[in-house]
């Protein structure tokens, strides 16, 4: 459905495939992090697509506008993100983070000794906290 992360291009089509979902849920990522970075408008119309699930028809005609303006705002809010993500590394970073708490977890929970299940518990308030 989206983009080649090389290129930054957006390719909309049908969203089935399962390389259109992780494509989904990484801009969905991207956009937690960096959203409120795009203009008001192209943030509406970038949610409505991603993370609301609307044709590039049903945006147009809210917004009235065309498919291929919408298509454009959809293009260029991904890119957008990307160049973010390319320059920040923040959802990288994150889940780099996130692996190593994993690990963590996985060290603490194969021993039982009680100073670990702090441990684990730690991990788990990290967790939430990212």
């Amino acid at each position: 459905m989206l983009y080649s992360s090389e290129s930054g291009v957006v390719q909309v089509t049908q969203k089935n495939s399962l390389t259109d979902i992780k494509e989904i849920v990484r801009l969905s990522y991207l956009y937690d992090f960096y959203g409120p970075l795009l203009k008001d408008r192209h943030r509406e119309i970038f949610e409505q697509y991603i993370l609301n699930d609307l044709s590039l028809s049903e945006i147009a005609q809210k917004y009235d506008i065309t498919r291929q303006g919408v298509y454009d705002i959809v293009k260029r809010g991904s890119r957008k993100l990307e160049e973010y993500e390319e320059k920040l590394q923040l959802f990288q970073r994150f889940q780099m983070a996130k692996e190593r708490l994993g690990k963590i977890e996985e060290l603490v929970k194969a021993d039982l000794e009680t100073e670990k299940e702090e441990l684990l518990a730690l991990a788990h308030e990290i967790y939430d906290i990212l």
